[in-house]
């Protein structure tokens, strides 16, 4: 399995590839907010484990394993996003809480917490319901203090 920092940079290709059909080094650290050096190395490092294909000054391509891979990251933290949109954590938050859990939940959980999205988007009701109770415990604490 690739780390933390590879899966950062992976999940962000395959979505930069995906949005427009390809991915250069300074695409990669604009979004990723780093050195274009640091990104040189580490698509050196990813084309060394084979998610993809490097050659200087001629970009990158992603292998069906990077594909495979990076979809299943953008799988990740959409399902993550979804997730807390669901339970009610404010926008503003949503994201960094995102790149804060993201790399350290086993994919175990992120199916199950895959399973409580769809338990909760196929029947609105079931969110009203959440926020019904939401509503309730934010009045209790409200009351205790």
């Amino acid at each position: 399995m690739p780390t933390p920092s590879m899966e950062d940079y992976l999940e962000r290709i395959y979505q930069l590839i995906e949005e427009k059909g390809y991915a250069r080094v300074s695409d990669i650290a604009e979004a990723l907010e780093v050195h274009p050096s640091s990104v040189t190395k580490m698509v050196q490092k990813l084309d060394k484990k084979d998610y993809l294909v490097y050659e200087k000054y001629r970009g990158l391509v992603l292998t069906s394993k990077g594909k495979k891979v990076g979809k299943r990251l953008v799988y990740r933290h959409e399902l993550l996003e979804d997730f807390l949109h669901i339970i009610g954590v404010d926008k503003a938050y949503i994201y960094e809480d995102v790149e804060g859990i993201e790399h350290h939940l086993s994919w175990d959980a992120i199916d199950r917490i895959g399973d409580v999205v769809q338990f909760f988007q196929e029947k609105e009701e079931r969110i009203r319901l959440l926020r019904d109770i939401q509503k309730r415990n934010e009045w209790n604490e409200i009351e205790e203090t």
